[in-house]
C-alpha cells in the first residue's frame, strides 16, 4: 500500500507487450495511481500533451520511437519538473538500459518483472518527484519576502499569518503559545510590524533572565535612592517601550509576587517606580509567550488565574514544525541557502537520502533544531551535496518517529506483553504496530525498525520467503 501522499499520482505506461500491459496496469490502479497506457512512443507523446505524468514506465524496445528516443524527446519537452522514468528492458540488453541511465532513466528492471520490486521502485520514484516538487516550490519561496522573517506555505502556517494580522489591529494583550525552538519572538515581532506601532520601539525581555530581586526595577524603573546602588532615576521597561510593543519570554517565569503588579499595568495602564509615591501612565502593548501551559501552571499555583485570564483573550499557538507538512522541506533549503551563502559554499545541494530523512525527522527542537543540524551539515559539507551523514549524529540516532511512552522510553503495545508467544510471533506484531503507527508507511516503518524494506516485506509475508 503506497502512502496517502503518493496515492492518485499519475502514471504513464508505455508497453506494446498487452499481457503486461494490461497487469501493470491494474496493479498501478489497484494501488489508487491514475494510469494510461501507450503501446507505442508515438502514442505516449499524445497522451503526455494531456496527461502529465509524475512517471513513465518505458520498454526499451517498441516499435517506431524506442524507449530512449522517448524518453529524450518527453525531457527535451518538459516545461517544469519532468517525470521520472522506470526503463523495463530484457536481460540481454543491460548495457542499453544502463545507457539510459546515462541520459537520465533514473531505474530499470528486467523481464520478467517482480511486481513487488516493480511497485517498491514506484513509490521510490514518486517519493523522488514529490521532493523536487517540495524543492522547486521552495526555489519560488525565495524569491518572496515572506511573512516578516516567517516561511510557510501549510495550512497551519497560512492560518496563523491570518491570526497575526487581526490580533495587531487590536490594543488589547497577547499570548502566544508554542513548543521551545517555534518561532514566537519571531510571532511577536510580525504582530507589532502589522500593528499601528511599527514605528515605535519592539522590546524584548527573557522573564528567565532577570534576577527576581531587580525584575520590578527592571520592569518599571525606579527613582533615586529606592535602594542601595541606586544612584539616579533610572526609565523601565515599559516606559522605554512607550507606544511601543514589550515582549515578556517566558512569562510563565515570572515570580508569583511580579504578577499582580504586571495585572495591575494591563488594567490600568500606569506603572509605579521602584521608591515612587505616583502613578505613571504608559501606553505599551504587552505580548507575552510562553512554551507551558498556563492553564496548569494555575491549577498548581505557580501561576495567577486573574492574570492568565487577562492575557489569554487573544492567544495564538505556533504550530511545532511536525504539523507543517511540506514546510520543513522548504526552510531547510531556506537554511541551506542561508548559511552556504554565509560560508561561501554556494551551490550546495541536499542528497535525496538527507532530505527524505529531514522530512521524516519529528524535530522535538522545531525550527531552531532544524536550523542548527543545516547549520552543522553545511560546515562538515567537503563537496557539492549535503549527504545524510552530515547531519547531526545525534539526530541520526534519536528514535524521534518511534511511538513513545509516557516515560519518554519507545513504547510497546499492550498486545506484545499481554501474553507470551514464540519470538517470530512476537516479532510480526511488533512490525505491524509500527506499520499502524505511521499510517502504513513501509519506508518509514523500515527505517524505524532497522531492516530493509526488502526485508520487512518478506517478515510481513514469511511464507513467500
Amino acid at each position: 500500500m503506497l502512502p496517502d501522499d503518493l496515492r492518485n499520482a499519475r502514471i504513464l505506461i508505455v508497453e506494446d507487450d498487452k499481457g503486461l500491459g494490461s497487469l501493470l496496469v491494474e496493479e498501478l490502479e489497484d494501488a489508487g495511481l491514475q494510469v494510461r497506457w501507450a503501446a507505442s512512443g508515438e502514442e505516449a507523446l499524445a497522451v503526455l500533451s494531456t496527461f502529465h505524468a509524475d512517471v513513465v514506465v518505458c520498454d526499451l524496445w517498441l516499435p517506431g520511437m524506442d524507449g530512449l528516443q522517448l524518453m529524450e524527446s518527453v525531457k527535451s519537452r518538459a516545461e517544469n519538473i519532468e517525470p521520472g522514468f522506470l526503463i523495463i528492458t530484457a536481460f540481454g540488453t543491460i548495457p542499453k538500459a544502463v545507457e539510459a541511465l546515462k541520459a537520465g532513466a533514473e531505474d530499470f528492471l528486467t523481464k520478467p518483472l517482480d511486481l513487488e520490486r516493480f511497485m517498491l521502485r514506484i513509490q521510490r520514484l514518486l517519493e523522488t518527484r514529490r521532493l523536487r516538487e517540495e524543492v522547486a516550490r521552495f526555489r519560488e519561496l525565495l524569491g518572496m519576502e515572506g511573512f516578516h522573517g516567517m516561511h510557510g506555505q501549510s495550512r497551519p502556517m497560512l492560518s496563523l499569518f491570518d491570526q497575526i494580522r487581526q490580533v495587531a489591529s487590536a490594543s488589547g494583550p497577547v499570548l502566544i503559545v508554542g513548543e521551545s525552538g517555534v518561532g514566537k519572538e519571531l510571532v511577536a515581532r510580525a504582530i507589532h510590524q502589522e500593528s499601528e506601532r511599527r514605528k515605535e520601539a519592539f522590546i524584548a525581555v527573557n522573564c528567565a533572565g532577570i534576577p527576581e530581586n531587580l525584575m520590578e526595577s527592571e520592569f518599571f524603573g525606579h527613582t533615586p535612592g529606592a535602594f542601595t546602588g541606586a544612584q539616579k532615576q533610572r526609565q523601565g521597561l515599559f516606559q522605554a517601550a512607550e507606544h511601543g510593543t514589550l515582549l515578556l519570554d517566558e512569562i510563565a517565569e515570572m515570580p508569583l509576587y511580579m504578577q499582580p503588579k504586571l495585572l495591575r499595568t494591563l488594567q490600568e495602564g500606569t506603572i509605579r517606580p521602584v521608591g515612587g509615591n505616583t502613578e505613571q501612565p504608559v501606553d505599551t502593548r504587552i505580548v507575552a509567550a510562553t512554551n507551558r501551559d498556563l492553564e496548569e501552571e494555575v491549577r498548581e499555583g505557580r501561576f495567577r488565574e486573574d492574570l492568565f485570564y487577562r492575557l489569554e483573550a487573544f492567544t495564538l499557538r505556533v504550530p511545532p514544525l511536525r504539523e507543517r507538512g511540506e514546510d520543513t522541506a522548504l526552510l531547510a533549503a531556506f537554511f541551506l541557502n542561508k548559511h552556504s551563502i554565509r560560508m561561501n559554499k554556494k551551490g550546495l545541494r541536499f542528497s535525496e537520502k538527507a532530505l527524505r530523512f529531514l522530512q521524516d525527522y519529528q524535530f522535538p527542537g522545531n525550527v531552531r533544531e532544524l536550523e542548527n543540524a543545516i547549520e552543522r551539515a553545511v560546515t562538515f559539507c567537503d563537496g557539492a551535496t549535503v549527504r545524510y551523514e552530515d547531519l547531526p549524529g545525534r539526530m541520526r540516532e534519536h528514535p524521534a518517529s518511534l511511538p513513545r511512552s509516557p516515560h519518554g522510553q519507545p513504547a510497546l503495545p499492550a498486545t506484545l506483553t499481554d501474553s507470551l508467544a514464540p519470538l517470530a510471533e512476537v516479532e510480526q506484531r511488533y512490525i505491524l504496530h509500527v506499520l499502524d503507527q505511521v499510517g502504513g508507511n513501509k519506508r518509514k516503518a523500515a527505517e524505524i525498525l532497522g531492516i530493509s524494506r526488502r526485508t520487512l516485506y518478506r517478515r510481513l509475508d514469511p511464507d513467500e520467503s
